[in-house]
């Protein structure tokens, strides 16, 4: 599957408010309350109109197994560990990541106003999907915003030096606005991900680069190193084996910003999916102002467009700039799924006996054959 959702040839287009919709209406029947519902299913349908179909409506399959197995709780609202006004920790009780960074986004959009600055921990939070359709709602109001993330469940990157796995990826977030767009980075302390690791395992394919370990610490592009339950190998870390310990640094850092200041991690040795989290919102007003943040950060930004071009057709971007042609395009002819998604959707539909026209409708529209 090429990764370019702009290629028609290998993407459906459906509404995105049909979509929200129908995604919500799954999540109601598997037994999530209304408002997480609503919440998870406009969160993913950005991430696909953001253009990370990874974690996107591509989740959901994973997200109502949870539900199933009662590893993800439906309703109820986080225990208040610690509030100081600025500072608060959660214990997300396995809620719904998405959800529960969302409304710590929407305490924080409140209180930053009066603080400057507001950060909030969570513990015990469900898996929280793609951080930078998580940190736009911050940009959006002007603010910002770190989002940091890590799994202590998980074990897929080995320290710099080491061969045996011992993080998760730890991604994180940061945006700020500015005129044109949001400045939207989303990176994490590993070459890659899991999810491209076992998209390209399952395709059979390798990667381009040796961005992989194997169990004996050499480098390698098969990507089942990761899944294999003996010898199993490991994701590299950013900067690779020359300059890994940069990587390395990321890694402690998102781990003590997310368990470290949540309060629980590896070292409670967890056995279910979920996330730490860090989120911490800036409001530019309490320092220079708002106007002058703007100012700085589009002088920046224009500078970085103007730098001379290694390859004349391909100018410098900034991150979060095609999201933000991705987002508009969406809204204009459609959120792009992969074939095999709306197949997925087709089969949960069915699942819960739902009605899933908006799949075989649009489908046919697009081309492709009706998935439910």
């Amino acid at each position: 599957m090429n990764d370019d959702p702009n290629r028609a040839e290998d993407w459906i287009r459906l509404p995105d408010e049909e979509l929200r919709r129908f995604a919500a209406s799954l999540f109601l029947a598997a037994g999530l309350d209304a408002e997480k519902a609503h919440c998870v299913a406009r969160l993913l349908v950005l991430t696909d109109m953001m253009g990370r179909p990874t974690h996107g409506l591509a989740q959901c399959e994973a997200y109502l197994e949870q539900i199933e197995l009662g590893q993800m709780t439906c309703d109820g609202e986080p225990d208040v560990v610690r509030d100081s006004g600025g500072a608060v920790v959660w214990d997300g009780g396995y809620r719904p990541g998405l959800w529960l960074v969302d409304r710590a986004t929407k305490l924080g959009i409140e209180r930053v106003r009066g603080h400057g600055v507001f950060t909030c921990a969570i513990r015990r939070s469900h898996h929280i999907g793609c951080l930078a359709a998580l940190a736009k709602t911050a940009t959006d109001h002007g603010l910002y915003v770190t989002v940091a993330s890590s799994g202590p469940h998980s074990k897929l990157v080995a320290p710099y030096g080491g061969k045996a796995p011992l993080f998760s990826p730890n991604p994180f977030a940061v945006g700020f606005p500015a005129t044109r767009h949001p400045v939207l980075v989303d990176i994490c302390a590993s070459l890659t991900t899991l999810s491209m690791a076992r998209e390209k395992a399952d395709a059979g394919t390798l990667f381009e680069h040796a961005w992989l370990m194997d169990s004996q610490g050499r480098p390698t592009r098969d990507p089942s190193v990761v899944e294999k339950t003996a010898e199993r190998g490991s994701l590299l870390l950013l900067g690779g084996y020359e300059a890994g310990h940069k990587g390395f640094g990321i890694a402690l850092m998102v781990e003590a910003l997310t368990q470290g200041l949540g309060g629980f991690g590896r070292r409670d040795v967890p056995k279910r999916w979920g996330a730490a989290v860090y989120l911490q919102l800036i409001d530019p007003a309490a320092f220079s102002g708002s106007e002058a943040f703007i100012e700085q950060m589009d002088f920046l930004t224009d500078q970085c467009r103007a730098n001379p071009p290694l390859d004349p057709s391909r100018p410098v971007r900034l991150p979060g700039e095609q999201a933000t042609r991705n987002l508009e395009k969406a809204r204009a002819t459609g959120v792009p799924l992969s074939a095999d998604t709306v197949a997925s959707l087709g089969v949960l539909a069915r699942r819960f006996g739902l009605d899933a026209a908006i799949l075989s409708e649009n489908a046919k529209l697009s081309g492709h054959r009706a998935a439910g």
